[in-house]
C-alpha cells in the first residue's frame, strides 16, 4: 500500500519557537512515523497579512499541486487569501489549521480586525474540513460561520518529563514560557508582581524578543520603572535543554494571557508537574481544573496580584496545587497519541463520498 500524501503549507520559519509551529512540527513528524508522505509548502512569512508578492508566491504553490492533492493549510496563512482558496477548492482536497483566528489576535485596530474576520469567514468556506487544537476554538469558529460539525478537536501532545523538584527553596522560582507579544500578558503580569517585590521571587521569562519590538521595549521599561530587574529575568529562546532544566527547577508556572487556542506551554507545565496561575481562556480551564492551579479572569491584575500573593504565603496551598499539577500532567495525551488522532481525522476527511 502506498504512502497516504499530504501538502502541509505553512507561512514563515517551521522552525519558529512559537506554540503553533511546535504543533506542527510535531506533527509533521509523527505523520510520517505513521505512514505518511508529508511535503511542506512554505509561503513567505509576511502572512497573515501578505504582501502582493506573497499572494503571487501563494498562487504559484498553489497551482503547483496536483489534481485531489490532500492539503492542510495553516490558519496563519488560510484566512489571508480566500479567494486564491475558492479558486482551488474544486480541484484540491482544502483543510485548515486553526490555533485561533488571527482576527481575535490582541493588539490590532477595529478596522484590522474586522478585514481579518471578513477574509477568514470567506475563506474558511472553501475548506472541506476545520481542525481545530481545542474544544475553545472549535465553539469560538461558530461566529465565522462555522458548522461544528465540519471541525475536528486534535489536541497537542506532550513528551514525558521528570517531575519538577519537590522542596522549594527560600526564593520562590516563578516561569513563563511564552513569545513576547501583546496577548501573552507579560505587561499584566509585572503590574501584578510589582507591589509583592519585597516577597522573595524571581521570575525567568523564556520566549523569542523578535515579533514585537514594542512590547519587548514597554517590558524593559517597566522592569526599571517598577525597580524589578534583579527580580526578573528575560532570557529570551532557549534550546530544549535549557527550558526543561527550567522546568524542573520551577515552583510556579504563570501565564497571564489574554487568548489562547490550547495553551500548550502550560500543558507542558503540568507535564513537568508544575502548579500553575493563568487564566481561564482556550483549553486553559480544562488543563488545570482546580487541583492544579489557580486561574483568574483575563486582563484582571487585582485577581492576578491576590493569586501570586496567595500561593506566596500560602506553602500548603502551593503543595496541594503541585501534587495536582503531577496528577494533571499525568494524564494528558503523548505525541503519538495526537499524531494517531490527526490521522484519522485526515483519512476521514478526505474520504470520497459515499
Amino acid at each position: 500500500m502506498s504512502a497516504r500524501s499530504l501538502e502541509f503549507v505553512i507561512p514563515g520559519d517551521l522552525q519558529a519557537a512559537t506554540g503553533g509551529y511546535a504543533y506542527d512540527r510535531r506533527v509533521i513528524a509523527g505523520l510520517g512515523a505513521l505512514g505518511w508522505r508529508v511535503t511542506v509548502q512554505r509561503l513567505d512569512p509576511s502572512f497573515p497579512q501578505p504582501s502582493a508578492a506573497a499572494l503571487e508566491h501563494a498562487q504559484r504553490v498553489f497551482t503547483g499541486l496536483p489534481d485531489q492533492a490532500v492539503v492542510l493549510i495553516d490558519g496563519l496563512a488560510a484566512g489571508a487569501m480566500p479567494e486564491l482558496l475558492h479558486a482551488q477548492a474544486a480541484r484540491l482536497r482544502l483543510l485548515a489549521l486553526v490555533h485561533h483566528p488571527v482576527a481575535a489576535e490582541s493588539g490590532l485596530t477595529l478596522d484590522l480586525a474586522g478585514r481579518l474576520a471578513h477574509s477568514e469567514r470567506r475563506a474558511l468556506q472553501a475548506m472541506r474540513h476545520v481542525i481545530v487544537t481545542s474544544v475553545a476554538t472549535r465553539q469560538a469558529l461558530q461566529a465565522y460561520g462555522v458548522d461544528p460539525q465540519s471541525v475536528s478537536v486534535v489536541e497537542p501532545g506532550t513528551d514525558p518529563a521528570p517531575s519538577a523538584r519537590a522542596l522549594r527553596g527560600a526564593t520562590l522560582r516563578l516561569l513563563c514560557v511564552a513569545t513576547v507579544i501583546p496577548r501573552k500578558g507579560h505587561e499584566l503580569l509585572l503590574e501584578a508582581l510589582a507591589p509583592l517585590a519585597s516577597s522573595p521571587w524571581h521570575l525567568t521569562c523564556v520566549g523569542s524578543l523578535t515579533r514585537s519590538p514594542a512590547t519587548v521595549a514597554r517590558l524593559r521599561a517597566q522592569l526599571s520603572r517598577f525597580g524589578l530587574t534583579r527580580q526578573v529575568t528575560i532570557t529570551g529562546e532557549v534550546d530544549s535543554a535549557s527550558l526543561a532544566q527550567l522546568y524542573s527547577q520551577a515552583d510556579l508556572f504563570v501565564l497571564p494571557t489574554l487568548l489562547e487556542g490550547y495553551g500548550m506551554a502550560v500543558a507542558e507545565a503540568l507535564a513537568h508537574g508544575v502548579p500553575v496561575i493563568s487564566t481561564n481562556v482556550g483549553a486553559i480551564a480544562q488543563l488545570v481544573g482546580s487541583e492544579a492551579g489557580v486561574l483568574v479572569t483575563p486582563g484582571d491584575t487585582q485577581s492576578l496580584r491576590a493569586a501570586l500573593a496567595r500561593v506566596m504565603n500560602e506553602p500548603a496551598l502551593l503543595g496541594r496545587l503541585a501534587a495536582g499539577a503531577a496528577a494533571a500532567g499525568s494524564a494528558l495525551p503523548d505525541w503519538r497519541q495526537a499524531c494517531e488522532r490527526m490521522s484519522k481525522v485526515l483519512d476521514g476527511a478526505t474520504a470520497p463520498a459515499g
